[in-house]
C-alpha cells in the first residue's frame, strides 16, 4: 500500500470513561465500541461509526497504531478490522522503543533503539532517582517505569505545584529527556525514543510515499511533523498549548467524537491519494 497511516491511541482514537467528553444527553450519545478489556473490567471505547471507518482505513491504508503504551499494556487493545481477529502490519510501542511486526516485537529495531539512547540520554536510573525525590506522595498515586525505557508518574494533576513540570521538563531537558504531562500521567521520555524514530524505519520497510498521522500530545508532535498530512483533536496537551504546524489540522471536536472525526478525514484523505495515482 502506498499510503501509511500512523495514529495515536489514547484520547486520539480511542477513549476511557474519563475522556469520552459526551457534551449530549443520555438519549443521544453515540452508540460505543469496546476495545480494551483488562481484569473483565471494559477501559477503552471508540463510537461504532469510528470502528467502521477504521476497518475501511485498514482495507484502503498500512494502519500503524502509534502509541506510549508498553507491550503489555498495547497488547490488551482489539482494534476492529477487515477480518477476525486481525493484527496491524506493523505497531509502534513504548514511544517508539518497541517496533511489531505482525505482532511480535522486532529484535533489531530495538537493539538500534537501545544503542541510539545508550550513545545520547541520561540512565534511566538517573531519572527514576530525581522523580522519586521531587514527587511528592501527597500528589503522586504511582511511579512507573515503561519496558526499561522510561519513566511516569500517575499525579492528581490539580494539586501539582505551580512550576513543578516547568522545573522537571528544564532539569530533563539537560539529561536529554522530554516531559508530557497526559491527562493525569506525567512522561519522563528520553529523547531520542520517539514515534518519528519508528515510523521512518517502517516507511523504510514499506517503501509508503504518502505518510499521515494523528496524535493528541507533546509526545505525539514529531509523528504530526514526519506527515505529509496530520490531524490533532480539539483536546489534549497540543491543543491546550495552541500548538500547530503546515500541514496539521486542528480540529474543533473533543472527546471520542474527535476519534470519530479524525478516522472520517484520514479516510477521505487515503482515498484522495490514492485516487490521484495515475493508472
Amino acid at each position: 500500500m502506498s499510503v501509511l497511516v500512523a495514529s495515536d491511541l489514547d484520547r486520539t482514537l480511542i477513549y476511557s470513561n474519563r475522556a469520552l467528553a459526551l457534551d449530549v444527553p443520555d438519549r443521544l450519545a453515540p452508540r460505543l465500541l469496546c476495545v480494551e478489556v483488562h481484569d473483565g473490567r471494559a477501559l477503552s471505547f471508540m463510537t461504532e461509526q469510528a470502528a467502521a471507518l477504521l476497518v475501511e482505513l485498514t482495507r484502503e491504508a498500512c494502519f500503524v497504531p502509534s502509541t506510549t503504551r508498553t507491550l503489555a499494556q498495547y497488547e490488551r487493545i482489539n482494534l476492529p478490522g477487515p477480518t477476525p481477529g486481525w493484527i496491524p502490519p506493523y505497531a509502534i510501542c513504548g514511544n517508539g522503543g518497541q517496533l511489531l511486526v505482525d505482532g511480535v516485537p522486532d529484535r533489531d529495531w530495538r537493539a538500534e533503539i537501545t544503542a541510539r539512547l545508550a550513545d545520547a540520554s541520561a540512565p534511566l536510573a538517573e531519572i527514576v532517582e530525581h522523580l522519586a525525590l521531587c514527587a511528592d506522595p501527597e500528589w503522586t498515586h504511582k511511579r512507573r517505569v515503561a519496558d526499561e525505557s522510561f519513566a511516569y508518574l500517575v499525579v492528581e494533576r490539580a494539586q501539582l505545584p505551580d512550576g513543578w513540570l516547568d522545573g522537571l521538563t528544564g532539569w530533563c531537558a539537560e539529561r536529554g529527556w522530554t516531559v508530557s504531562l497526559q491527562g493525569r500521567k506525567v512522561y519522563a521520555v528520553p529523547a531520542p525514543l520517539s514515534k518519528s524514530a519508528a515510523l521512518a524505519e517502517v516507511v523504510r520497510r514499506t517503501g509508503a510515499s504518502t505518510v499521515l498521522a494523528a496524535g493528541d500530545s507533546l509526545l505525539d508532535a514529531d509523528l504530526l511533523l514526519a506527515a505529509d498530512a496530520a490531524w490533532r483533536p480539539g483536546h489534549g496537551e497540543l491543543a491546550d498549548g495552541g500548538w500547530t504546524a503546515p500541514g496539521v489540522t486542528a480540529l474543533d471536536e473533543v472527546g471520542v467524537a474527535a476519534g470519530e472525526e479524525i478516522v472520517r478525514r484520514v479516510l477521505a484523505r487515503v482515498r484522495g491519494e490514492v485516487a490521484a495515482v495515475p493508472a
